[in-house]
Protein backbone atom coordinates (compact mmCIF):
# COMPACT_ATOMS: atom_id res chain seq x y z
CA UNK A 1 0.00 0.00 0.00
CA UNK A 2 1.06 3.82 -0.69
CA UNK A 3 -0.14 6.74 0.29
CA UNK A 4 0.30 9.68 -2.62
CA UNK A 5 -0.13 13.31 -1.24
CA UNK A 6 -0.59 14.47 -4.65
CA UNK A 7 -2.64 18.32 -6.26
CA UNK A 8 -6.34 17.72 -7.25
CA UNK A 9 -5.68 15.85 -10.72
CA UNK A 10 -9.90 15.51 -12.06
CA UNK A 11 -13.13 17.57 -11.80
CA UNK A 12 -14.30 14.55 -9.86
CA UNK A 13 -11.45 14.10 -7.22
CA UNK A 14 -12.26 16.48 -3.83
CA UNK A 15 -10.04 19.67 -4.03
CA UNK A 16 -7.69 18.07 -1.39
CA UNK A 17 -7.22 14.60 -0.33
CA UNK A 18 -4.67 12.26 -0.21
CA UNK A 19 -4.94 9.05 -2.44
CA UNK A 20 -4.61 5.81 -1.03
CA UNK A 21 -2.74 2.86 -3.28
CA UNK A 22 -3.29 -0.58 -2.72
CA UNK A 23 -2.36 -3.96 -4.16
CA UNK A 24 -2.21 -7.56 -3.52
CA UNK A 25 -1.66 -10.69 -5.37
CA UNK A 26 -3.81 -12.69 -5.40
CA UNK A 27 -6.67 -10.09 -4.05
CA UNK A 28 -8.37 -10.75 -1.44
CA UNK A 29 -11.15 -8.70 -2.45
CA UNK A 30 -12.85 -5.53 -0.72
CA UNK A 31 -10.78 -3.99 1.63
CA UNK A 32 -11.59 -1.96 4.59
CA UNK A 33 -9.25 1.13 5.66
CA UNK A 34 -8.85 2.01 9.25
CA UNK A 35 -7.41 5.07 10.74
CA UNK A 36 -6.78 6.23 14.73
CA UNK A 37 -4.56 8.96 16.18
CA UNK A 38 -3.99 6.57 18.75
CA UNK A 39 -3.39 2.77 19.06
CA UNK A 40 -7.13 1.89 19.39
CA UNK A 41 -10.41 2.91 18.69
CA UNK A 42 -9.54 2.90 14.86
CA UNK A 43 -12.77 4.28 13.04
CA UNK A 44 -13.13 2.95 9.46
CA UNK A 45 -13.15 5.76 6.80
CA UNK A 46 -13.38 4.25 3.21
CA UNK A 47 -13.19 0.32 1.29
CA UNK A 48 -10.87 -0.33 -1.75
CA UNK A 49 -12.05 -2.63 -4.02
CA UNK A 50 -9.96 -2.87 -7.11
CA UNK A 51 -5.92 -3.31 -7.52
CA UNK A 52 -4.16 0.22 -7.85
CA UNK A 53 -1.68 0.24 -10.88
CA UNK A 54 2.12 -0.08 -9.49
CA UNK A 55 4.70 -0.66 -11.74
CA UNK A 56 8.40 0.28 -11.53
CA UNK A 57 10.88 2.06 -14.32
CA UNK A 58 13.23 -0.13 -15.92
CA UNK A 59 15.23 2.76 -17.15
CA UNK A 60 15.65 6.00 -15.56
CA UNK A 61 14.23 8.99 -16.08
CA UNK A 62 16.34 12.02 -16.46
CA UNK A 63 15.33 15.77 -16.24
CA UNK A 64 13.18 17.53 -18.78
CA UNK A 65 11.53 20.56 -19.46
CA UNK A 66 8.19 21.94 -17.52
CA UNK A 67 4.67 23.13 -19.82
CA UNK A 68 6.13 21.86 -22.82
CA UNK A 69 6.22 18.19 -24.24
CA UNK A 70 9.69 16.22 -23.16
CA UNK A 71 10.88 14.48 -26.34
CA UNK A 72 14.48 14.00 -25.01
CA UNK A 73 13.72 11.61 -22.32
CA UNK A 74 12.16 7.98 -23.14
CA UNK A 75 11.59 5.41 -20.55
CA UNK A 76 10.57 1.81 -19.68
CA UNK A 77 7.80 0.84 -18.07
CA UNK A 78 7.01 -2.19 -16.30
CA UNK A 79 3.48 -2.47 -14.96
CA UNK A 80 2.27 -5.27 -12.35
CA UNK A 81 -1.49 -3.93 -12.88
CA UNK A 82 -3.13 -2.11 -15.72
CA UNK A 83 -2.53 -1.36 -18.72
CA UNK A 84 -1.53 1.55 -20.72
CA UNK A 85 -1.61 2.91 -24.37
CA UNK A 86 -1.36 6.01 -26.66
CA UNK A 87 -3.70 8.77 -26.52
CA UNK A 88 -5.10 12.15 -28.48
CA UNK A 89 -3.69 15.31 -27.10
CA UNK A 90 -6.79 16.06 -26.24
CA UNK A 91 -7.31 13.39 -23.93
CA UNK A 92 -3.65 13.61 -22.35
CA UNK A 93 -4.38 17.05 -21.73
CA UNK A 94 -7.68 15.95 -19.63
CA UNK A 95 -5.41 13.45 -17.62
CA UNK A 96 -4.89 10.47 -19.57
CA UNK A 97 -1.65 8.39 -18.66
CA UNK A 98 -1.30 10.09 -15.28
CA UNK A 99 1.75 8.51 -13.48
CA UNK A 100 3.32 9.29 -10.35
CA UNK A 101 6.79 8.12 -10.19
CA UNK A 102 8.97 8.33 -7.04
CA UNK A 103 11.94 10.53 -6.62
CA UNK A 104 15.39 9.26 -4.66
CA UNK A 105 13.86 12.20 -2.80
CA UNK A 106 10.69 10.07 -1.79
CA UNK A 107 8.37 13.52 -3.46
CA UNK A 108 6.42 12.25 -6.56
CA UNK A 109 6.52 13.86 -9.53
CA UNK A 110 3.05 13.61 -12.16
CA UNK A 111 3.96 12.40 -15.41
CA UNK A 112 1.78 12.26 -18.65
CA UNK A 113 2.73 9.93 -21.62
CA UNK A 114 1.03 10.42 -24.96
CA UNK A 115 3.01 7.75 -27.12
CA UNK A 116 2.91 4.45 -25.90
CA UNK A 117 4.74 1.34 -27.01
CA UNK A 118 4.47 -2.76 -25.66
CA UNK A 119 7.54 -3.79 -25.86
CA UNK A 120 7.17 -7.55 -23.55
CA UNK A 121 4.62 -8.50 -21.43
CA UNK A 122 3.06 -5.83 -19.30
CA UNK A 123 6.35 -3.73 -20.24
CA UNK A 124 5.90 -0.16 -22.09
CA UNK A 125 7.97 2.29 -23.90
CA UNK A 126 6.85 5.74 -23.14
CA UNK A 127 7.51 8.82 -25.53
CA UNK A 128 5.93 12.26 -25.50
CA UNK A 129 6.18 12.86 -21.90
CA UNK A 130 4.00 16.11 -20.04
CA UNK A 131 6.67 16.43 -16.82
CA UNK A 132 5.98 18.05 -13.67
CA UNK A 133 2.51 18.05 -14.16
CA UNK A 134 -0.01 19.76 -11.67
CA UNK A 135 2.58 22.26 -9.82
CA UNK A 136 4.56 19.40 -9.43
CA UNK A 137 7.53 20.40 -11.66
CA UNK A 138 10.10 21.41 -8.07
CA UNK A 139 10.82 17.16 -8.83
CA UNK A 140 11.75 17.08 -12.53
CA UNK A 141 15.17 17.51 -11.37
CA UNK A 142 15.09 14.92 -8.64
CA UNK A 143 16.96 11.61 -9.46
CA UNK A 144 14.60 8.75 -10.33
CA UNK A 145 16.49 5.92 -11.21
CA UNK A 146 15.77 2.50 -12.61
CA UNK A 147 13.70 0.46 -10.32
CA UNK A 148 11.48 3.45 -8.83
CA UNK A 149 8.17 3.21 -8.05
CA UNK A 150 5.42 3.77 -10.39
CA UNK A 151 1.67 4.41 -9.51
CA UNK A 152 -1.19 5.23 -12.35
CA UNK A 153 -2.99 8.29 -11.05
CA UNK A 154 -7.06 6.77 -11.73
CA UNK A 155 -10.36 5.45 -10.11
CA UNK A 156 -7.97 2.70 -8.41
CA UNK A 157 -6.82 5.26 -6.18
CA UNK A 158 -9.10 5.76 -2.73
CA UNK A 159 -9.68 9.60 -1.75
CA UNK A 160 -9.00 9.60 2.03
CA UNK A 161 -11.28 11.84 3.64
CA UNK A 162 -9.24 14.64 5.69
CA UNK A 163 -9.92 18.01 7.67
CA UNK A 164 -7.16 20.66 7.36
CA UNK A 165 -6.94 19.81 11.50
CA UNK A 166 -5.95 16.75 10.52
CA UNK A 167 -2.53 17.50 8.49
CA UNK A 168 0.87 16.77 10.18
CA UNK A 169 -0.91 13.95 12.62
CA UNK A 170 0.53 10.98 12.90
CA UNK A 171 -2.51 8.76 11.74
CA UNK A 172 -2.12 4.69 12.46
CA UNK A 173 -3.87 2.99 9.80
CA UNK A 174 -5.21 -0.32 9.14
CA UNK A 175 -6.15 -2.15 6.44
CA UNK A 176 -7.97 -6.02 5.86
CA UNK A 177 -11.15 -7.68 3.91
CA UNK A 178 -13.94 -6.08 5.27
CA UNK A 179 -15.83 -7.54 7.87
CA UNK A 180 -12.84 -8.04 10.06
CA UNK A 181 -12.43 -6.27 13.61
CA UNK A 182 -9.66 -3.59 13.30
CA UNK A 183 -7.37 -5.84 15.69
CA UNK A 184 -7.76 -8.70 13.46
CA UNK A 185 -4.08 -10.10 13.05
CA UNK A 186 -4.76 -10.60 9.18
CA UNK A 187 -4.78 -6.33 8.97
CA UNK A 188 -1.81 -4.43 7.63
CA UNK A 189 -0.90 -1.70 9.62
CA UNK A 190 1.32 1.60 8.75
CA UNK A 191 1.95 5.01 9.82
CA UNK A 192 1.64 7.63 7.60
CA UNK A 193 1.68 11.39 8.08
CA UNK A 194 -0.45 13.62 5.45
CA UNK A 195 2.03 16.64 4.37
CA UNK A 196 -0.76 18.55 2.64
CA UNK A 197 1.02 18.78 -0.27
CA UNK A 198 -1.67 18.68 -2.65
CA UNK A 199 -2.70 22.07 -1.16
CA UNK A 200 0.39 23.74 -1.41
CA UNK A 201 0.46 26.99 -4.03
CA UNK A 202 1.80 25.94 -7.30
CA UNK A 203 5.09 28.21 -7.98
CA UNK A 204 4.89 31.88 -9.57
CA UNK A 205 5.67 32.62 -12.62
CA UNK A 206 7.00 35.20 -15.27
CA UNK A 207 9.12 37.67 -12.85
CA UNK A 208 9.84 40.38 -14.80
CA UNK A 209 13.56 40.94 -15.75
CA UNK A 210 14.41 44.85 -14.66
CA UNK A 211 17.07 44.72 -17.91
CA UNK A 212 14.48 44.52 -20.60
CA UNK A 213 12.62 47.64 -19.25
CA UNK A 214 15.16 50.06 -19.05
CA UNK A 215 15.58 51.56 -15.81
CA UNK A 216 17.92 53.99 -13.48
CA UNK A 217 19.15 52.92 -10.32
CA UNK A 218 17.19 53.17 -7.10
CA UNK A 219 13.60 52.14 -6.24
CA UNK A 220 12.78 48.47 -7.97
CA UNK A 221 9.54 46.84 -7.95
CA UNK A 222 10.14 42.85 -8.30
CA UNK A 223 6.66 41.62 -10.30
CA UNK A 224 5.67 37.92 -10.81
CA UNK A 225 2.15 36.27 -11.95
CA UNK A 226 0.18 34.38 -9.70
CA UNK A 227 -0.47 30.49 -10.34
CA UNK A 228 -3.24 28.00 -8.53
CA UNK A 229 -3.73 25.04 -8.22
CA UNK A 230 -7.77 25.41 -9.39
CA UNK A 231 -8.12 22.82 -12.23
CA UNK A 232 -10.06 26.09 -13.93
CA UNK A 233 -6.91 27.86 -14.21
CA UNK A 234 -5.57 26.57 -17.28
CA UNK A 235 -8.42 27.74 -19.32
CA UNK A 236 -8.12 30.14 -21.85
CA UNK A 237 -11.72 31.56 -21.78
CA UNK A 238 -11.22 33.04 -17.92
CA UNK A 239 -10.94 36.87 -16.97
CA UNK A 240 -9.37 36.08 -14.09
CA UNK A 241 -6.92 32.99 -12.69
CA UNK A 242 -9.20 31.34 -9.85
CA UNK A 243 -7.81 31.94 -6.41
CA UNK A 244 -7.97 28.91 -3.97
CA UNK A 245 -6.71 30.66 -1.15
CA UNK A 246 -8.66 32.99 1.22
CA UNK A 247 -6.60 36.09 0.47
CA UNK A 248 -3.26 36.32 -1.41
CA UNK A 249 -0.09 36.22 0.34
CA UNK A 250 3.73 36.18 -0.74
CA UNK A 251 7.27 35.93 0.54
CA UNK A 252 10.08 37.06 -1.70
CA UNK A 253 13.15 35.99 -0.37
CA UNK A 254 16.52 38.50 -1.17
CA UNK A 255 19.79 35.95 -1.77
CA UNK A 256 23.18 36.13 -1.33
CA UNK A 257 24.05 32.45 -2.31
CA UNK A 258 22.51 30.02 0.26
CA UNK A 259 22.11 33.15 2.69
CA UNK A 260 18.80 35.14 2.88
CA UNK A 261 19.38 38.54 3.34
CA UNK A 262 15.70 39.59 3.64
CA UNK A 263 12.25 39.10 3.38
CA UNK A 264 9.19 40.69 1.68
CA UNK A 265 6.09 39.74 3.17
CA UNK A 266 3.33 41.42 0.76
CA UNK A 267 -0.42 40.97 0.02
CA UNK A 268 0.23 41.12 -3.98
CA UNK A 269 2.22 40.35 -6.79
CA UNK A 270 4.32 42.97 -5.98
CA UNK A 271 7.43 43.60 -3.52
CA UNK A 272 8.98 47.23 -3.52
CA UNK A 273 12.94 46.87 -3.05
CA UNK A 274 14.12 50.36 -2.20
CA UNK A 275 17.69 51.52 -3.00
CA UNK A 276 17.96 52.59 0.92
CA UNK A 277 17.16 48.64 1.90
CA UNK A 278 19.72 47.82 -1.52
CA UNK A 279 22.57 49.89 -0.11
CA UNK A 280 22.03 48.29 2.96
CA UNK A 281 22.75 44.54 1.40
CA UNK A 282 24.99 45.70 -0.60
CA UNK A 283 26.79 48.43 -0.15
CA UNK A 284 24.70 50.45 -3.31
CA UNK A 285 22.48 50.78 -5.15
CA UNK A 286 21.65 47.63 -8.27
CA UNK A 287 22.46 49.33 -11.45
CA UNK A 288 23.43 47.78 -14.74
CA UNK A 289 24.80 44.56 -15.27
CA UNK A 290 24.20 43.91 -11.84
CA UNK A 291 22.71 40.64 -10.52
CA UNK A 292 20.19 39.60 -8.06
CA UNK A 293 19.24 36.01 -7.23
CA UNK A 294 15.85 35.98 -5.41
CA UNK A 295 12.98 33.55 -4.27
CA UNK A 296 9.42 34.11 -4.65
CA UNK A 297 7.00 31.92 -2.87
CA UNK A 298 3.32 31.97 -2.17
CA UNK A 299 1.42 31.64 1.22
CA UNK A 300 -1.20 29.04 2.25
CA UNK A 301 -2.94 29.75 5.09
CA UNK A 302 -3.37 25.60 5.34
CA UNK A 303 0.01 25.04 4.02
CA UNK A 304 2.71 27.37 4.39
CA UNK A 305 4.63 28.61 1.86
CA UNK A 306 4.27 26.81 -1.46
CA UNK A 307 6.39 25.73 -4.51
CA UNK A 308 9.17 28.19 -4.93
CA UNK A 309 10.22 30.31 -8.48
CA UNK A 310 13.93 31.09 -7.84
CA UNK A 311 15.61 33.31 -10.49
CA UNK A 312 18.38 35.65 -11.45
CA UNK A 313 17.45 38.90 -12.20
CA UNK A 314 19.69 41.03 -14.50
CA UNK A 315 19.54 44.77 -14.09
Amino acid sequence: MQFLDLPQMFDDDPPYQPLLAVYASPWPGALAVWRSAATDAFTQIGSIDTRAGFGTLLSALGPGPSAVFDNGNVVDVELVEGVLSSVTDLQLFAGSNSLAVQAATGAWEIVQARDIALIGPRRYRLRSLLRGVRGTEAHIMAVKPAGARVILINSALLPVPLATTDIGIAWNWRLGPIGLDFADPKMVSVQYTPTAEGLRPFSPVHIAQPYLRGRMPGDYTISWIRRDRDLGADSWEAVEVPMSEASEAYEVDILDGATVKRTFRVPSPLALYTSGQQIADWGSTLGPCDTLNIRVVQISAAAGRGAATTQTLIF
